[in-house]
């Protein structure tokens, strides 16, 4: 390990600003959170705190089409590079709707050039040495964006085209390993999939997760997503399970993965790709971080890679909080030490499970993480989330993710049941911040309401009650696909993924295991439809018809779980990021589907399995399941759905749980199986 550069006598602080990258702004003139005086009131505040004088101000130029390329395609960078010339005036808003929180104006092409550009000039002169460190204040931010499509208010990904150029243009530099260390509150999901299998970089996010809802949304966010090939162990994603996170969160961070892993990694050079949205009183973050915090967060990275560290700006939409915050930061660098501050409270007993989980995940790859943490720090460092909110669904079931990306982005709001607006009706209030709201669609948002109600714990406990009354019913989950096999049915419990799955389950929010576990067989009959899904890639899933058959057998595993874990499951299964004030099946449901037989749910419909399904008790406990609908049965027999064999991976896991059940031997498991997908239907 190098010494850090506040042992010399003047550290060279490197600061980039261009005025011209305010040009790009929303093309209407409304409201909008990533708007030209972020970065104004930046450097306002610089400004007034003498911090220029102090650095080395550095010329700005625009990115080079051949640099950018190294991360993103030819045509992502045409469109960007086209898209405020005059012949796309008549389409540039039609375009922009087409993306996921992005709009483009006149300017546009301009700023996201010069945002690159500064980037990329920050961080060649840190890497050879002009510079020990430097700040780069640009705008359109970056750590969303693909490598063919701009999203989330980001156009090009600055801070990936920075790296890439370190690597493969100015490789002379000795810039081996890169660190990059995301602390915005959204989580990098385009910088994460431009390294995702490359060991050169070491991609490090802590964010915002709520269980797969909070925006960018899915599960590209979660701890289990660690890359591939050669760069697997080498991205590393914390996820916060809800808001309200602070300094102590953080720092717990800091200390239990990110700094002992930065120590085995020993990196030549550290991008930060630093938002500031998970600041006190932003209106999208919904958490605590103080300028103090950041500076600490900050001062623990110089330590490493003889002080190489750049700044590219990312979100924050406090203009306050993220004048304030990066003001501290730049006051770090220049002095080397933290501004005054101190730490209040301790971090939430979430904050240790995700700290656990993370370094459970990577521990074959960082032995650092072999050791397990003592538990008299968990439980003597511990504070209890103070209200849990209702879940937040992503898509991680069996199930094709075929629903339209929508438009919007989480936002703060004052009504725990608001739904978001479209980013270019956001209205913006630097005070406001909280809960957020959940992920929507843009065709469902309702207007905000003008005289939004104080969220209290107990307005909350109210809106959410049907947790706390599900939890204590008991009902009999009927499987008769992958989640035969247990390790496959506590991914919807605990969150995970199995040998074979191409990404995680987020999990119920109820991680307790079944309580007991059967077997049965049901006079109804097992088929595979559908071609292709995102956890098993091309092949069928199992469905069961909904019509029962006696000369129709098929084998079931049974788990007795709570009436609130089956909803979640439910939602897992239908690729649906809906967030649910009412459950999807309560007590009263139940009654009606003894009578029925099967119910199907709406609120879900057009899910591939929105189907509810009563087989009948056991110890006096009503047995569900879940499947396609009646009509969706006649589509597959019609061939306006496809019929499709079972991926490899997926069939496996069904074989595993037929074999743990002990109802059949190896030869006969396949066999039922081979024959599930030889029948017609």
């Amino acid at each position: 390990m190098n010494s850090s550069p506040e042992d010399r006598r003047s550290a060279r602080v490197g600061l980039a600003y261009d005025e011209r990258m305010c040009l790009h702004a929303t093309p209407d003139g409304e409201s909008h959170p990533e708007n030209p005086e972020r970065i104004r009131a930046i450097w306002r505040k610089l400004e007034a705190e003498g911090i220029p004088d102090r650095c080395i101000l550095l010329k700005i130029k625009e990115a080079e089409d051949a640099i950018i390329a190294s991360v993103h395609t030819r045509n992502h960078i045409k469109l960007i590079r086209n898209i405020s010339s005059k012949k796309f005036d008549s389409r540039r808003l039609r375009i922009a709707s087409k993306l996921n929180s992005i709009y483009f104006n006149e300017g546009s092409s301009k700023a996201a050039y010069l945002a690159a550009g500064t980037v990329i000039e920050a961080t060649e002169n840190v890497a050879n040495g002009n510079l020990d460190s430097a700040i780069a204040v640009v705008r359109p931010p970056g750590h969303h964006a693909e490598a063919d499509e701009a999203m989330g208010f980001c156009l090009f990904n600055n801070v990936a085209i920075a790296a890439s150029y370190l690597l493969n243009e100015r490789a002379e530099l000795g810039m081996r390993r890169i660190l990059i260390v995301d602390w915005d509150v959204h989580h990098g999901n385009g910088t994460q999939n431009m390294f995702y299998s490359d060991p050169r970089v070491l991609y490090f996010s802590v964010h915002r997760f709520d269980f797969g809802s909070f925006y960018p949304a899915g599960s590209d966010g979660s701890h289990c997503m660690i890359g591939e090939d050669q760069g697997v162990g080498y991205n590393i994603n914390v996820p916060w399970e809800h808001g309200q996170c602070g300094d102590a969160d953080y720092l717990a961070v800091w200390d239990h993965i990110l700094i002992p892993v930065a120590e085995a990694y020993n990196p030549d050079i550290i991008l930060i790709s630093a938002g500031f949205d998970a600041a006190m009183g932003d209106p999208l973050g919904g958490c605590c971080v103080t300028p103090y915090g950041y500076s600490v967060m900050l001062k623990r990275l110089m330590k490493f890679a003889d002080g190489k560290i750049v700044l590219a700006l990312e979100g924050g939409y406090n203009l306050n909080s993220l004048a304030n915050s990066v003001f501290a930061c730049a006051k770090t660098l220049l002095e080397g030490s933290p501004i005054v501050g101190n730490f209040e409270g301790r971090p939430f007993e979430s904050t240790w499970r995700v700290i656990n989980e993370v370094r459970n995940e990577l521990k074959t790859y960082w032995p650092v993480f072999s050791i397990d943490l003592p538990k008299e720090i968990l439980i003597a460092n511990a504070e209890r989330y103070p209200i849990q909110a209702g879940i937040n669904s992503s898509s991680d079931s069996d199930v094709e993710k075929d629903l339209e990306p929508s438009n919007a982005i989480n936002f703060s709001s004052n009504n725990v049941g608001d739904l978001i607006l479209p980013l270019s009706k956001l209205n913006v209030d630097d005070g406001d911040f909280g809960e957020l709201s959940p992920l929507r669609s843009q065709q469902n948002q309702p207007a905000p309401t003008e005289n939004p109600k104080e969220v209290t714990t107990e307005t909350c406990n109210d809106l959410f009650h049907w947790r706390s009354s599900l939890s204590k019913v008991d009902v009999w989950y009927g499987s008769y696909g992958s989640n035969m096999w247990k390790p496959r049915l506590l991914c919807y419990i605990e969150g995970g993924k199995v040998e074979g799955m191409r990404k995680p389950c987020r999990g119920a929010m109820d991680k307790t295991p079944p309580k007991d576990i059967s077997w049965k067989s049901v006079p109804h009959r097992l088929f595979f439809a559908r071609s292709y899904t995102d956890t098993w890639g091309h092949g069928g899933v199992a469905f069961l018809n909904p019509q029962s058959n006696i000369n129709d057998k098929s084998y079931m595993c049974i788990y007795r779980i709570t009436l609130e874990q089956f909803n979640d499951l439910l939602i897992q299964e239908n690729v649906t990021t809906e967030h649910f004030e009412s459950p999807l099946v309560d007590s009263r449901d139940i009654e009606f589907l003894v009578k029925n037989s099967f119910m199907s749910v709406e609120s879900i419909k057009g899910g591939w399995y929105s189907n509810i399904l009563y087989l009948g008790e056991q110890d006096g406990i009503p047995i569900l399941t879940m499947t396609c609908s009646i009509s969706d049965v006649e589509k597959f027999k019609s061939g306006e759905l496809p019929v499709c064999a079972p991926a490899k991976a997926y069939e496996n896991a069904l074989l595993k749980g037929l074999l743990e059940g002990k109802e059949l031997s190896s030869e006969e498991a396949i066999g039922y199986l081979k024959d599930a997908v030889a029948r017609n239907l």
